[in-house]
């Protein structure tokens, strides 16, 4: 990628008429699973979660990209900056200006925003293999359970305490389904989230392309594909605690990552990464909705 690339990551000064409508189109283009739980969602918290996963696609993208450290560096802690700009009432980026009505609306907390950016330092910093399960835990409180605790309150869904364990126990649950399906992928870029404790356990080695064929995989597969169970069930039981029309997106989002996590454990938890229709997709989420006790069964 060019260093034009690079830099347009950067929290560049904007004077776009509409914010909402440049973090819109960054939605969009991603053309990933989040958008149709946002749709049902008022235009105005519809927008807050627009910029918040612009925000977060950035920060990924900077992160991902096979830059040099020391320009992730800087673009991570120009986004520091601009996170506290925004705070300050002086965001100057299309996407810290889309943010500033709904960090005021929904009081969203600025140390979420941080903990998202330290989660994408730890892969600028790496590429992370094999990593103790007390750090893929904090890896994935940091990456997902961060967007978790925005989001809640962005539905007009956060209830306190209770709400803070949901969004971390979905979090945890749909970040380690995501690790589940990308195995091979994560491999091809150096990466390997598996715990050090599984692999270990499973005879298996530390090293990305170590782990791909080796035919423990399947095991150790089945036995994260667990523990995210157990994180789905946890979330699943705190439901009750919230509006559930409220909560909605949020259960969307969980119908389909149970649905992948349901697919994989079908097929013995092998090799090739599942995929779902977008039909399918829509019809688990809405499952899921109407009935989150089911959706366990029969994502």
């Amino acid at each position: 990628m060019t260093a034009g690339g690079l830099d347009a990551l950067a929290p560049l000064p904007s004077d776009a008429p509409d914010p909402a409508a440049e973090v819109a189109r960054i939605t969009r283009a991603a053309g990933s699973s989040f958008g149709p739980g946002m749709a049902i969602l008022p235009r105005a918290r519809r927008e807050g979660m627009w910029a918040l996963y612009a925000f977060s696609r950035v920060i990924d993208d900077i992160a991902d990209e096979d830059w040099p450290l020391a320009d992730k560096h800087r673009l991570l802690d120009a986004w520091r900056g601009e996170i506290a700009a925004l705070y300050a009432g002086r965001p100057v980026s299309a996407i810290g200006r889309a943010l500033a009505a709904p960090v005021a609306r929904y009081d969203l907390p600025q140390a979420e925003f941080l903990a998202l950016i330290e989660g994408m330092q730890m892969d600028a910093d790496g590429p992370i293999v094999a990593p103790p399960m007390a750090t893929l835990r904090l890896y994935t409180r940091r990456v997902a359970g961060a967007v978790g605790m925005l989001s809640m309150r962005i539905f007009g869904a956060w209830r306190g305490e209770v709400s803070e364990r949901f969004a971390a126990a979905l979090g945890d649950a749909l970040q380690l389904t995501n690790i589940l399906r990308d195995v091979e992928e994560d491999a091809a870029l150096g990466r390997l989230y598996l715990p050090r404790e599984m692999l270990e356990q499973h005879g298996m080695p530390t090293t990305p392309e170590g782990v791909v064929n080796h035919p423990a995989l399947p095991a150790l597969g089945s036995e994260l594909g667990a523990l995210a169970r157990a994180e789905f069930d946890t979330a699943r039981g705190l439901v009750a605690a919230h509006d559930r029309l409220r909560l909605a997106p949020a259960l969307m989002m969980m119908g389909v990552y149970e649905a992948y996590l349901n697919r994989m454990a079908a097929r013995g938890f092998a090799r090739a990464r599942v995929t779902i229709s977008k039909p399918s997709k829509l019809l688990a989420g809405v499952s899921c909705v109407l009935s989150p006790a089911r959706s366990r069964r029969d994502a």
